[in-house]
């Protein structure tokens, strides 16, 4: 039976401000990707996220990102790989100390925004990612964008890896996401989402915004919930992939 997780990133509220509809996504997705402090959340929802994750039987993910609060961490910044090496401890053993405390362990790690975007691209961080994970613990996956040199970073370091794709994004003909300035780069269409989704899942194939047909390695299904339209499309997905006879499950239980 082909397997697939459904992840989404959570615990992005900060102080006073709520962020995101994280009690209502958790029920529906089998990972979460949890805030470390810098791009979004705080030490109360961080310990928070990782408790409603464990309540509801949810893999836990650490997903740092750039010390950007104001542009939510999708802003580059010119970092050097032994900075970005340090970025990713830190905020790891945040999360992991709360993890530990409610007897929860780290799945994996997923980068953030930019540092995300950049990782996919450049070799040099996407290694110096892949290295601070493993120094902290190698049994923790990487979880990257699909075919991306973050990918291929964390099986050159010997960690397991999992290949992320997008519910609602374009892609570029190298498998790039599309940037979202760019007409065209959010699906809105839930059906044609819903028919891309099985296709990747199915087929490995993902048609990129300028027509041709790109391979592409879905293990794991980025899907957001920040407004109650989104919760209505991750429900809606986890139960077309289960329609489709597709297992939805943590990455932990088919990456090995």
């Amino acid at each position: 039976m082909l397997k697939v997780d459904l992840n989404s990133d959570l615990g992005e509220s900060f102080g006073n401000y709520k962020i995101g509809l994280d009690e209502e996504v958790i029920k529906y997705v089998t990972s979460v990707n949890i805030a470390c402090g810098w791009h979004a959340g705080d030490p109360e929802v961080m310990e928070k996220t990782v408790g409603i994750a464990k309540e509801n039987g949810v893999a836990v993910g650490a997903h740092p990102g750039f010390l950007d609060l104001m542009g939510f961490g999708r802003r580059n910044l010119s970092i050097n790989p032994s900075e970005m090496k340090a970025y990713i401890k830190y905020q790891l053993g945040a999360l992991m100390a709360f993890a530990k405390a409610k007897e929860e362990r780290i799945q994996h790690v997923k980068p953030h925004g930019a540092m995300y975007n950049m990782a996919a691209k450049d070799s040099a961080l996407a290694i110096a990612i892949a290295e601070a994970i493993y120094e902290v613990d190698k049994d923790i996956i990487l979880l990257g964008l699909a075919n991306s040199e973050l990918i291929k970073a964390g099986e050159h370091v010997g960690l397991k890896v999992a290949n992320e794709v997008f519910a609602d994004r374009a892609y570029n003909s190298d498998g790039t996401l599309v940037a979202r300035s760019k007409e065209g780069a959010v699906i809105h269409d839930v059906d044609i989402a819903l028919s891309r989704i099985i296709r990747m899942v199915r087929e490995g194939k993902v048609t990129a915004i300028t027509g041709e047909d790109v391979d592409i390695n879905a293990q794991s299904i980025c899907v957001h919930g920040d407004n109650p339209e989104a919760v209505a499309f991750v429900k809606k997905i986890k139960t077309k992939l289960q329609e489709e006879g597709i297992e939805v499950t943590a990455i932990s239980n088919f990456i090995k």
